[in-house]
């Protein structure tokens, strides 16, 4: 049974994680798994807990946001 962490910024809509969590079962249901073996955790993470060459992207990163 696979189990896929995925760590993003917080702040995607709750219909972004939801095409996440369907976009990557697909890549496992394509390779033969059934859907119900296949578990995708997503892990929400702060800007400001995330770090990027030295610094929090929340500052390094300022313009970017998640899709809505």
């Amino acid at each position: 049974m696979p189990t896929v962490h995925v760590h993003i910024w917080k702040g995607f809509s709750e219909e972004k994680i939801k095409e996440i969590i369907e976009g990557i079962t697909k890549v496992f249901v394509d390779m033969g798994i059934p859907p119900i073996a296949v578990e995708v955790i997503i892990h929400e993470i702060p800007k400001s807990h995330w770090g990027i060459e030295g610094k929090p992207a929340s500052e390094s990163r300022k313009d970017a946001k998640p899709p809505q």
